[in-house]
């Protein structure tokens, strides 16, 4: 640069101000930034957000609180993904996302293999990865933010049907799919905690409804037909505790049959002030929403590393990280006594 300027000095003053004011804005100086979050050569960070179906009232909640955290962040946020529960098309995603080149993919995952090396694919080409709501393998992302620990969630529902049943009797679950990593999960803390604490209770049936309100209705009818003994439905994916409730309803045996489950305050005020569903159990997924986007763009900044006990989450405070999970809190229960109070 100092040979250019000396090369410059015989020319007429008006000139050689001119063309070293062009060299100096091509080597650079006086580069406009961008004003929001960059990732890198100036521009913003794209954070691309997955959910296992993008039509479920569950992840439209979701989406709203990751909207305000990107609007806060100023980093551009992209959302798609199957529109109803779908491993294939989860990954194929994925793929377009690793052809885009975004910053981050945050994923709930449908199936915890078969989304691993697709997700393990965009680590290698410098893809930061998280998870949210449903994990991965965990070699296949940095953290995953977890709405609560699978324990929390698990031992929360057993308890409440224990109480509603008065530690006696049957019960049956319902969920979204058999391959749901996050589900099968819960499952397990659920059965554990049964056998663990209730002994005179049963599960009789598990059935899925593939994340649909109506065919949860219909697996729901299907048990009271083929199990009527069974005397509680709980459903641990959010569009079947409504589709449950209107099983029970059309049943009959609102009060006789019991409903609790995993769900949104919205879908399921009618049923619970109705007296057909008992319990509403679940996290503010506007908040989940909104912790993912903030930990997404958190990892590409580097103000959340491997080995933090804590996370500065914006309007939600500081959280406890529990080795690579980020945790949003423990589970909500929704009933006649709260429910009004809460509109997503």
């Amino acid at each position: 640069m100092r040979s250019e300027i000396q090369a410059l000095r015989p020319l007429a003053k008006p000139v050689g101000l001119l063309l070293l004011l062009g060299i100096l804005l091509a080597a650079g100086c006086g580069q406009p930034q961008d004003s929001g979050a960059t990732g890198g050569a100036g521009k913003k960070i794209t954070v691309a957000l997955m959910p296992k179906s993008k039509g479920n009232a569950y992840f439209v909640s979701c989406k709203q609180g990751a909207d305000a955290a990107a609007k806060e962040l100023g980093v551009e946020l992209l959302f798609d993904g199957p529109t109803d529960p779908d491993p294939a098309k989860q990954n194929e995603i994925i793929e377009n996302w690793i052809t885009l080149g975004v910053d981050v993919i945050a994923a709930a995952c449908e199936n915890r293999e078969g989304i691993s090396t697709a997700l393990r694919k965009a680590k290698a080409k410098g893809i930061r990865v998280l998870t949210y709501d449903s994990d991965s393998l965990p070699d296949a992302r940095s953290f995953f933010v977890n709405q609560a620990t699978p324990e929390g969630i698990g031992f929360g529902l057993m308890d409440e049907a224990a109480r509603l049943l008065n530690e006696e009797g049957e019960f049956a679950i319902i969920t979204a799919s058999l391959t749901a990593g996050n589900m099968n999960e819960w499952r397990k803390h659920i059965e554990a905690r049964l056998a663990s604490k209730y002994p005179k209770m049963k599960l009789a049936a598990i059935r899925p409804c593939d994340d649909l309100k109506d065919k949860a209705q219909s697996e729901a009818t299907a048990i009271l037909s083929a199990y009527p003994q069974v005397q509680l439905l709980m459903a641990i994916c959010s569009p079947a505790v409504p589709g449950a409730a209107e099983a029970v309803k059309q049943a009959g045996k609102g009060g006789k049959v019991k409903v609790i489950g995993l769900g949104l305050p919205s879908e399921n005020r009618r049923y619970v002030k109705d007296g057909i569903t008992q319990s509403v159990i679940l996290w503010k997924t506007t908040d989940l929403g909104y912790l993912t986007v903030h930990a997404a763009k958190s990892l590409v900044d580097g103000t959340l590393k491997p080995g933090a006990t804590s996370y500065a989450a914006g309007r939600l405070g500081a959280l406890e990280i529990q080795g690579d999970n980020v945790l949003l809190g423990k589970p909500f229960v929704f009933n006649a006594t709260n429910i009004d109070q809460f509109d997503f």
